[in-house]
Formats: structure tokens, C-alpha cells, sequence
């Protein structure tokens, strides 16, 4: 199958051939003729299959072919992000795919001036990206008008509604033409999404090219427990022990963020990182920085796990398991990209286990343990079966009364396994009698 099977113009076949751009993907050679077509769609991919190009490509050929030229501070085809980083992202994708069309792009979003975006969007653009909250304050100030609008694009809905979007992306929908294209493109699919979908799409292609909520076979997965308090001891080790050099690592807070940064600048290791707190500026050059190889560990919150495009990225490290399952599967999503092979290792320390619990339901795999010698922590990580079930510890043994000794109880003691207690012998607890015991004197 090629490109020009799909039924793509010559412009932006002249495109993909600059680009090297030679198979289609899967989910790009479902989605494009679908788009192409006007259907509503509904496509699940995993992160780093090309879902971007499986709707910019169609998207810029309708505008090519259809509709008329877009008027003073309107758009005609919108597409929704969940974060800045994929904003931009998602707008270097079209400008590169529009690069022999006569149509106009930009991307807008919060943590930078609006005035530049408000002067941009008076001539009117063909395609605008934009986060959900700076898209409405645009909105509210007649800056940008929905009436030309005639494909609507979401991307990552999912995680729309994980960052608190709901209200934004409810008062857009009410806002937008009722008769228009609407494309849900996702690596994952919450019941929430499908639900909004349900209610948003008409008679929509689903695409399913990998298994739901699956991470790529292309990454290597596995975990080394630890205690809380010793991981960043532990990824330092890892980092010079195993000679690692880039890699990507998510911590769960922004507090967290800053100290693990300044904990490995301390140890003399190059690091940046990435946080809803830094400027927008100042995150762009923690990311070109880390792509140019000049800091070799970025450290990021997940509002770095979708939207960062880096290419040979070969190690993610979850140094904090994140709170919703499906972000494990866009953080070492990461890595192991287009056809690349990659890692992704987790630090796990015990009060993590039901999040643990619930990435391996959601994957439908365990993932493999791995004890590092000088590690091995106090506070045990339970174990885990298939399906996320968590194996409870076992229940203190019941105190039961003796017959005929009144009130009298008897414990009836503990076994210890030598693999619970590796140094001490298994051996039953000494019986010991209930009721109260001789006062203290004082």
C-alpha cells in the first residue's frame, strides 16, 4: 500500500516523499480514507504509530478541496490538545505537511502573552491547535469565531478530562457548528471518552489498530522495589552503575520535580526539567536542550507525558507511579518509538502497590520485578497477579479463649517464613496467656 492509494493530492504526496514518508501506517491507512470521506471517526493508536498524520494529512486536503476561504478571526478546522507541549507539537506537524499548500496554521495556548495569538487570529486561520482554557478566554474576547468551523479534531481527550477540561471542552462543544467532521484520535480510551463520544460523533469509523490501553511490545518493561525514601539513592546508583545516559524520568509533583533535579545537578549530572509551574519558555528550552543532548536527564511531571516528539529516546523511568493508570502507558510510550526499541523501568516502594495494581490491569501484564541487591526495602512490595489483584499480607492469627479458663485467652502464635525473615529461623511464637498480668509497681 502507498500513500497515493489513499487518495491523497500531489502537493502533499511531494510532502511525505521529502519527509521519506513510504508505507502507510496502520492507523493511518484506516484513518485517511475515512477522513477523506467525512466520516466521523473514533480512532485508538498507540502513542508513536503516526496518529498525528492519520488526521493532519485528510484534514488539509478537505481544506484544499472544500469550503470557502476563511473570514477575519475565524478557523475552519480546530484541533483540541490537552497540554502546551502537544500543542505545539501538533502545529509543526501541519506546518511540515502543509509546507506546498496555500493554507495557514498557528498554535495557541496558556502560559504566554495572548495579545500575539488575538493579532495572529485577525486575518483568520485554516487550521488553529489550541489547549481548551486559552482557546475560550480567545473565544470570550471575540477574538476567535466557530462559525466556519467544519472539522473539529480531538487529540488525547482522554487526558482532557484527567487535567480537569471537562467545563472547557462542554462550553466549546456548545459553541461549535452542529454540523461538522469530528475526529477522536487517542493511544487510550477512558468509558468517559466513549461516552463523550457516543454523545458528540455521528455513525463513526472506530479504529482500533492496537489492543486497547496496550503499551508497545517495542519497550521493555520492569520494576525494582525500593522504600520511598530511598529513591533517589537508588536512581542515582542505576544512572552510574548501568552507565545510563539520556533518559527521561516522571516524578508525580512538582516539588518532587525540583528536588530530584537539583539532588542529581548535585551529583554532577546534567539535568533540566519540566513542570506546570515554569514559564512556557523555559520549558521549550529544557525540551531543545534535552533533544541536542546537551542535559542528559529531563525530569518531568506527566504534563510532559504526551506531546514530547523525541526521536532514539531509549529510557523512561518512572520514578513515581502515576495516579491514573492510563499515564504509564504515554510515559514509556516515550521510548521504543517507530519501529526503536526501549526501556521503561518503575521504582516501586510499597505504598504504591494499588496504582501498581491498577497499570496491570489496565496492560494486562505483570510487570517484571527486579531486586537490586543493596535496595532491598523494609517495607516489602506486595506481590501481584494477572488481572491487578493485589495478594493481601496475611491476617494476624485470631486470639481464642481456651475452654473451661474463664476469661482467660491464649494466643496460639505466629510462623515465620525465612523468606519474610531471612536471618531469623522458623520457629513458633511461645504461647502467651491473655488476661491481665500483674500491676506495675510506680
Amino acid at each position: 500500500m502507498t500513500f497515493a492509494s489513499l487518495g491523497l493530492i500531489e502537493p502533499l504526496l511531494r510532502t511525505l516523499e521529502t519527509l521519506d514518508y513510504k508505507t502507510p501506517t496502520p492507523v493511518q491507512a484506516q484513518a485517511i480514507p475515512a477522513v477523506l470521506k467525512g466520516r466521523d471517526l473514533m480512532a485508538a493508536a498507540q502513542t508513536g504509530t503516526g496518529k498525528t498524520a492519520g488526521f493532519a494529512l485528510p484534514v488539509l486536503q478537505r481544506l484544499m478541496m472544500e469550503g470557502p476561504t476563511v473570514a477575519s478571526n475565524s478557523v475552519r478546522a480546530l484541533v483540541l490538545v490537552p497540554t502546551r507541549e502537544l500543542a505545539e507539537q501538533v502545529h509543526q506537524s501541519f506546518m511540515t505537511y502543509a509546507q506546498n499548500l496555500p493554507l495557514s496554521t498557528y498554535a495557541v495556548y496558556g502560559g504566554v502573552s495572548i495579545n500575539p495569538q488575538m493579532m495572529k487570529l485577525r486575518k483568520g486561520l485554516d487550521v488553529l491547535v489550541a489547549t481548551p482554557g486559552r482557546l475560550l478566554d480567545l473565544y470570550r474576547q471575540n477574538a476567535v469565531k466557530f462559525n466556519q468551523v467544519q472539522t473539529l479534531v480531538l487529540d488525547e481527550a482522554d487526558r482532557m478530562l484527567d487535567l480537569g477540561f471537562a467545563n472547557e471542552l462542554d462550553a466549546v462543544f456548545s459553541a461549535l457548528p452542529k454540523k461538522r467532521q469530528t475526529l477522536l484520535f487517542s493511544a487510550t480510551f477512558s468509558e468517559a471518552i466513549r461516552q463523550m463520544a457516543g454523545e458528540m460523533l455521528k455513525d463513526p469509523l472506530s479504529i482500533e489498530v492496537s489492543p486497547r490501553n496496550a503499551a508497545a511490545k517495542s519497550v521493555k518493561q520492569w520494576l525494582i522495589p525500593v522504600d520511598k525514601k530511598r529513591k533517589p539513592e537508588l536512581f542515582l546508583h542505576l544512572y552510574q552503575s548501568r552507565r545510563w545516559q539520556q533518559a527521561l524520568v516522571f516524578v508525580k509533583t512538582r516539588k518532587g520535580v525540583d528536588e530530584l533535579e537539583a539532588e542529581l545537578q548535585r551529583n554532577g549530572i546534567s539535568a533540566d526539567s519540566i513542570h506546570g509551574d515554569k514559564p512556557q519558555a523555559t520549558r521549550l528550552r529544557a525540551l531543545q536542550r534535552f533533544k541536542a543532548g546537551e542535559v542528559l536527564v529531563l525530569v518531568a511531571t506527566d504534563v510532559a507525558a504526551r506531546g514530547l516528539d523525541i526521536d532514539d529516546m531509549p529510557l523512561v523511568v518512572n520514578f513515581d507511579l502515576p495516579i491514573v493508570a492510563e499515564d504509564y502507558v504515554h510515559r514509556i510510550g516515550r521510548t521504543g518509538r517507530a519501529g526503536m526499541t526501549g526501556e521503561a523501568v518503575s521504582l516501586v516502594c510499597a505504598d504504591e502497590v494499588q496504582l501498581l495494581s491498577a497499570i496491570e490491569s489496565l496492560t494486562g501484564q505483570l510487570l517484571k520485578r527486579v531486586d537490586e541487591p543493596d535496595f532491598i526495602p523494609d517495607h516489602r512490595v506486595p506481590v501481584t497477579v494477572a488481572g491487578g489483584v493485589v495478594i493481601k499480607k496475611p491476617k494476624k492469627p485470631k486470639v481464642k479463649t481456651v475452654p473451661g479458663s474463664g476469661k482467660g485467652k491464649i494466643h496460639l502464635g505466629n510462623w515465620f517464613e525465612e523468606s519474610e525473615a531471612p536471618k531469623a529461623k522458623a520457629v513458633r511464637k511461645v504461647p502467651s496467656f491473655g488476661g491481665k498480668g500483674p500491676k506495675k509497681k510506680g
